[in-house]
C-alpha cells in the first residue's frame, strides 16, 4: 500500500495507484474544474498518469458555480 496525504487526511492506496486514482478517491471527477497539487506543484491533467509514492502530499481542488 501506498501512504499519501489526500486533502490532509491520510490514505492508503493500492500500490501502483496514479495520481487520476486519487482524484478518484478523493470525491472529486476528474472533468473541467478540478486542480490538483502534489507536495505544493501543480499538475497539468495530461500527467494525472504518475505513479504516487509513499508521503505525497496531495490536493484535489474543484471549482463550484454559485454563491
Amino acid at each position: 500500500m501506498t501512504s499519501v496525504t489526500l486533502n490532509g487526511e491520510q490514505r492508503l492506496l493500492p500500490d501502483g495507484s496514479t495520481l487520476e486514482a486519487a482524484v478518484r478517491e478523493s470525491g472529486a471527477e476528474a472533468g473541467r474544474g478540478v486542480a490538483v497539487a502534489v507536495d505544493g506543484e501543480v499538475i497539468p491533467r495530461a500527467q494525472w498518469e504518475l505513479p504516487l509514492r509513499d508521503g505525497q502530499q496531495i490536493e484535489v481542488l474543484r471549482a463550484v458555480q454559485g454563491g
